[in-house]
């Protein structure tokens, strides 16, 4: 008899892992598109509802509110009730919401709408990783779980582009890029009833027989996509059964700060919070900071879409080296480059200058967070796997909350290049702490990466 994680760890990569790649990151380019789409929105806001400097802050901040209590929640509920469920739920939430943002009338509203559809999507955000990396094998988790964060760059250069040609259009321009960003998000709802839970989670959660028929049926997919048998599996000798399985949420919670991950838990908070505090302030603050450094509002846009396109290569060149040089080096190498560019958008003069060096930064900084979420959704053992994704990305949304603010606060005193040079000093804490206590989990089982 052997257990789920055998018989999944010998699948090949097909089309059946193809489409959850697709399904699992169409939502992460949804929730980027949103999260990207305030950017531009924002000046519209300002003129329109007269708001001052604090209210504009807390606008950027109110998503990560939301993604707060969203990743969180999703985390817990995601380990005691099922992947697919809090997924669902959390897109459906994330939509409804969005859409209604598109009619707001004043501060307030608009506030209280975007921190529900934040709500859903943290929590999408936190599941969807631990979800999809428990179908896939060793030899090509790395790649897969990279690329599918890669699919957050779409969704930040829809946004830029929407913000580019709808919003200068009209007055309410940014109505309708709220409605457009909640439509889609209807299909993909449809489609995603196809997929299944987790088998590994059923298993270890005691619903054996259900995790066996889903393993079956996906093994006869994979075949009929193959056209060849496949090869047998190699039995581990590892029980499944863990103390875990009849926790409760709260005490999976609890369990990141047991003895044993303890160590895990404080790495890769403070690597999530000096990663996402510098990724959206940079994102958020851009454009703005590019009107004030002289340009245009017109070429401030037109220069963020190059800088956003820059993601796509930096997610999919690390989602790469994910599994040829292993996690860890991965995000040093490109937590490195993040610092270079960082350190010369400091003491950057010329456009040309702060153009090549915010699309270098847009580049590391992306390949920085392929590696950050191969890394998070493995860690942990699949009992407590979205617990510890989804408490991290709560727990660094602090900084998500709290960095758009600090740029607006900062930039009068320190300036262009001073907003920079504090991003280089954040940067290098989240990256000493991987140089120093990060695992290398490059080709290893998920059942074994606690061993």
């Amino acid at each position: 008899m052997y257990l789920i994680s055998d018989r999944l760890e010998r699948l090949p990569f097909s089309r059946f892992h193809l489409t959850l790649l697709l399904i699992g990151g169409l939502g992460l380019a949804f929730e980027a598109l949103d999260a990207g789409i305030i950017a531009f929105i924002i000046p519209s806001l300002r003129t329109q509802w007269g708001l001052t400097s604090g209210q504009v802050g807390w606008i950027a901040s109110s998503t990560y509110v939301g993604f707060l209590v969203g990743a969180l929640l999703s985390g817990m509920l995601g380990d005691r009730y099922g992947r697919k469920k809090v997924m669902m739920w959390a897109l459906l939430l994330f939509c409804v919401a969005t859409f209604i943002n598109a009619f707001a009338n004043n501060y307030h509203e608009f506030y209280t709408l975007r921190m529900i559809a934040g709500i859903g999507m943290g929590a999408e955000g936190a599941i969807i990783a631990p979800y999809l990396t428990e179908f896939i094998g060793s030899k090509y988790r790395g790649r897969f779980t990279g690329a599918l964060a890669g699919f957050f760059s779409f969704g930040f250069v829809l946004s830029a582009l929407l913000g580019y040609f709808i919003v200068p259009l009209h007055a309410q321009g940014w109505r309708w890029i709220m409605i457009i960003a909640s439509v889609p998000v209807i299909f993909l709802l449809w489609w995603r009833k196809s997929l299944h839970e987790s088998p590994r989670w059923l298993e270890q959660s005691g619903q054996a027989a259900q995790a066996d028929r889903i393993c079956t049926a996906i093994e006869t997919q994979v075949q009929q996509q193959l056209g060849r048998e496949l090869p047998p599996p190699v039995a581990t000798r590892k029980a499944a059964a863990s103390s875990f399985a009849r926790q409760g949420a709260g005490e999976k919670l609890r369990s990141l700060f047991s003895p044993d991950y303890l160590g895990t838990t404080a790495l890769v908070w403070v690597f999530w919070i000096t990663v996402l505090f510098c990724y959206y302030a940079f994102l958020v603050w851009i454009p703005s900071l590019l009107v004030a450094r002289g340009f245009t509002i017109t070429k401030s846009f037109s220069y963020t879409i190059l800088i956003y396109l820059s993601q796509v290569p930096g997610y999919f060149s690390a989602a790469y080296f994910n599994d040829r040089v292993g996690r860890k080096h991965t995000i040093l190498a490109y937590m490195l480059l993040s610092c270079l560019a960082a350190l010369g958008l400091a003491f950057a003069g010329g456009e040309t200058h702060i153009l090549v060096l915010s699309m270098l930064l847009s580049f590391g900084m992306n390949g920085v967070i392929a590696g950050q979420y191969t890394y998070t959704a493995e860690i942990y053992p699949t009992e407590i796997r979205a617990t510890g994704m989804g408490a991290a990305s709560a727990f660094a949304r602090i900084g998500s909350i709290a960095s758009p603010t600090i740029v607006g606060v900062a930039y009068p005193v320190l300036g262009f290049g001073g907003v920079f040079a504090m991003m280089t000093a954040i940067l290098l804490i989240g990256g000493l702490g991987i140089l120093v206590f990060g695992k290398n989990t490059r080709g290893v089982m998920l059942e074994d990466i606690n061993g």
